[in-house]
């Protein structure tokens, strides 16, 4: 499977920024068996995990991402979305996709660089 993320790019303080991220090669029945998330991974950080979604009311985030982002999937379309608001610059980092517990090789994400 090859993860492709995109939509990151630069933005101001306050601004939005809507990330797809499709998952190639993967089959739909092992598409929609897996909870799947993003992650970010900030310049001199760890890889954290921002939000993962297993179904349309089963979704979780972390803290700083609650009531800024949201997340959702199309399986048909293998891709996972993530809407943000509201961008701060502490959310500046690589953004990737990926399945929970066993994941698939890293793509390379895309860029989230948000200035104030």
């Amino acid at each position: 499977v090859q993860l492709q993320a995109s939509g990151g790019g630069s933005v101001q303080s306050g601004g939005s920024l809507r990330l797809s991220c499709v998952a190639r090669g993967s089959i739909l029945s092992d598409f929609l068996s897996n909870a799947l998330g993003w992650y970010r991974q900030a310049p001199g950080k760890q890889r954290e995990l921002v939000a993962s979604i297993r179904s349309r009311d089963n979704v979780s985030y972390v803290d700083s991402a609650k009531g800024r982002f949201s997340i959702s999937r199309d399986n048909a379309k293998r891709t996972i979305y993530l809407q943000m608001s509201n961008l701060n610059p502490e959310d500046t980092a690589v953004y990737y996709c990926n399945r929970l517990g066993n994941p698939w090789y890293w793509g390379q994400g895309t860029l989230v660089t948000v200035s104030s």
